[in-house]
């Protein structure tokens, strides 16, 4: 009897579903919605500060070794 067989098929396609659901559920609670704590908080500002920061640190790098050589 193999590993790979219908009945473990059905049971992988079922987990599968009740762990899609269950992950958008919980992805939809982890948005921000209208209310008290709208918008962007203290994370995701600190995130693109970073982001920024760094892609303007890595475009002087890149720059630097450009005009040097």
């Amino acid at each position: 009897m193999g590993i790979v067989n219908r009945r473990n098929a059905f049971l992988g396609w079922g987990v599968w579903k009740v762990a899609k659901r269950f992950g958008k559920q919980k992805a939809r609670a982890a948005v921000p919605g209208s209310g008290d704590h709208a918008g962007l908080n203290k994370g995701a500002i600190a995130s693109v500060v970073a982001a920024v920061g760094g892609a303007l640190w890595f475009r002087r790098k890149k720059s630097d070794q450009t005009t040097a050589s």
